[in-house]
């Protein structure tokens, strides 16, 4: 239930003054807001002194102690380079989060227009026609431009003689109005009469013009800070809708990353397969040369016939997984999947050292703990904008223009028109309406507070769960680098008994399957590290920072000039560069010299972009 009280207008200096200081005594009823305070460790878990020495990770110094914004570029390779640098400017994820942050952005804008008096103007023009049949009509002079209001009709029967004046006798229906001079004898019903003096046709009907013209101001003070709060709190989603865009790209570029090593992964367990087909093959021929001599049985020719077929099924496989993870980073790019391919390159597992912090700067470089973060900030604002409601609000009007029936003298100072004067308006009664709305943003507030907790609490997981992944990883890889030259020499021993004639091909079949799988094993060991640095990477921020999030000025200018992509606008991609990362030397089979790892041959000719 609405109560207005209507103030006549003050037009004085004392009543301006007086008012000003009312607005400048105003208070926030909403809560001064600070940072919530959130559990960090003073140091990492899995990142003491005794661990340093792990791969993938240093301890970071003081004056090197962040990770590059192209972050990518620390694993020195130029196919990974050329994916990456297309993300920002052609996934749709990031372009999606990027104009969510333009919705949110223009919010500030339309909440800070509140702020300002709205300023209208209208024009009309109208002809009217009033009815004939009206009790009280406006009757205007075509003449004179005068009007005359008659608000009575008379109507008579029977005969009646004038003297002293003109005369006129009139049959019909109809009423009377102007000015009659003497007596009017009339027959039957009095019809129409029409005097002199220029007084218009009679009757009550007429038709007029009517132009107008005027300009309105309007303006609700802000003695509560309703509208500052909600401009704070538009502000905040704002901010954290900005670090929405920075996690998206992260997240988008460190999937890009992983798939990226799953494919060279593949490639590398590609060449292993063929390798061995190749040692598997000559293994087949020799036992079919020995079995045509008499010497082995056909059974060895069986078992070696059937290692060569399953190896082939097993390099066949290796197809279907990587046509997967190159179908997805043609989506991460923004290219049909059809339209895209990427050319089989050696696998480097050699993952940088990424610099840790301590865990306090973590607060400031994940942006998902600042969105987080934000929210809080918007919750709070939200608060003090629920509770403004219990004030009563101010508002000020003005109208003023000119109004004419004639547009000779429309706009004239006789024709001018006016109104000015507050209007005080507050809710007598509303049932907890608006204690309602106070304790729902109080609830939102503490809601967005356990999440920013939360938030914080699974970063550090991350991070130390990475620290520890890499730690292990690195002590993983170097023990199946034994094991697999512990199992070439094994498989050396059992060729030589085999050819020998000491022991069966069965020997052989245990050994050549034993290194097979320590050399595939070794190499998701190594791209386990290699995804596990770039999950490190991303724990740690990837490079980003809160003082990039954008600053209240920032929304108001246009066109905007902040930017959550790192690409320049219209930027074109650029075509996959060719592979040039070192050569990995392969581990050499019994009986060959060391060589290097040959480049696998891909089941099916890759497509032209």
């Amino acid at each position: 239930m609405k109560t207005k009280f209507q103030f006549p207008a003050i037009p004085s200096l004392g009543a301006v003054a007086l008012l000003a200081g009312f607005i400048l005594s105003s208070c926030n009823p909403g809560p001064k807001y600070s940072k919530p305070p959130a559990p960090a460790p003073v140091a990492y878990k899995e990142a003491p002194p005794q661990f340093k020495e792990g791969a993938g990770w240093i301890v970071a110094q003081p004056n090197d102690d962040k990770i590059r914004p192209k972050w990518w570029e620390m694993y020195g390779d130029p196919q990974l380079n050329t994916l990456e640098e297309q993300v920002a400017i052609n996934n749709q994820t990031v372009i999606q989060a990027e104009a969510n942050f333009r919705a949110a952005r223009s919010l500030v804008v339309q909440a800070r227009s509140q702020l300002f008096p709205t300023i209208g103007g209208t024009a009309s023009y109208s002809r009217e026609h009033f009815s004939g049949n009206s009790r009280s009509a406006t009757v205007i002079t075509p003449t004179t431009g005068t009007t005359s209001t008659v608000t009575s009709s008379t109507t008579s029967t029977g005969t009646s003689t004038s003297t002293g004046g003109a005369t006129s006798t009139t049959t019909g229906t109809g009423t009377t109005t102007g000015t009659t001079t003497g007596t009017t004898t009339s027959t039957g019903t009095t019809g129409t009469t029409t005097s002199g003096g220029g007084v218009g046709s009679a009757g009550f009907g007429g038709t007029f013009n009517a132009y107008s013209v005027a300009a309105d101001v309007s303006y609700t003070l802000d003695l509560w800070h309703r509208v500052r709060n909600q401009i704070a709190a538009n502000s905040f989603n704002a901010q954290a809708s900005a670090a929405d865009v920075a996690t998206a790209l992260l997240t988008t570029q460190a999937e890009l990353a992983q798939d990226y090593f799953e494919v060279r992964a593949l490639d590398a367990e590609e060449g292993i397969l063929q390798d061995t087909l190749k040692n598997y093959r000559d293994n087949l021929n020799l036992t079919t040369i020995l079995f045509k001599t008499g010497i082995d049985s056909d059974q060895d020719v069986t078992q070696a016939q059937t290692q060569v077929d399953t190896a082939t099924a097993q390099a066949t496989d290796l197809g279907v997984s990587r046509a997967q993870y190159e179908h997805a980073i043609a989506t991460l790019i923004g290219k049909p999947a059809g339209n895209f391919s990427l050319p089989v390159a050696p696998f480097v597992p050699n993952p940088p050292p990424v610099p840790v912090g301590v865990p306090s700067e973590l607060l400031q470089r994940r942006p998902d703990i600042a969105a987080a973060e934000r929210l809080v900030a918007a919750a709070n604002a939200q608060i003090g904008y629920a509770r403004g409601a219990y004030y009563p609000s101010l508002s000020l009007s003005s109208t003023g223009g000119f109004s004419s029936s004639s547009i000779t003298n429309w706009i004239s100072w006789p024709s001018r028109v006016w109104s000015l004067g507050p209007t005080l308006s507050d809710t007598l009664l509303d049932f907890g309406a608006r204690r309602g709305a106070v304790e729902q943003a109080e609830a939102t507030y503490d809601a967005d507070v356990a999440s920013y907790r939360e938030t914080v609490l699974g970063d550090f997981q991350s991070v130390e769960d990475q620290l520890a992944a890499l730690r292990i990883l690195a002590q993983e890889v170097d023990q199946y680098q034994t094991a697999v030259k512990s199992s070439a020499h094994y498989l050396e021993l059992a060729l030589t008994r085999y050819r020998t004639g000491v022991d069966s091909y069965l020997n052989v079949i245990t050994a050549e399957n034993t290194l097979l799988t320590n050399r595939e094993t070794q190499v998701q060991t190594q791209l386990r590290q290699m995804t596990s640095s770039v999950s490190l990477i991303m724990a740690l921020g990837g490079g980003w920072d809160s003082s990039q999030l954008p600053q209240f000025e920032q929304f108001l200018k246009h066109p905007p000039q902040w930017s959550p992509a790192t690409a320049p606008a219209g930027a074109k991609p650029s075509e996959i560069a060719p592979p040039n990362p070192p050569v990995v030397p392969a581990i050499p089979l019994p009986g060959q010299p060391p060589a290097l790892l040959p480049a696998p041959t891909p089941q099916n000719p890759p497509h032209t972009n």
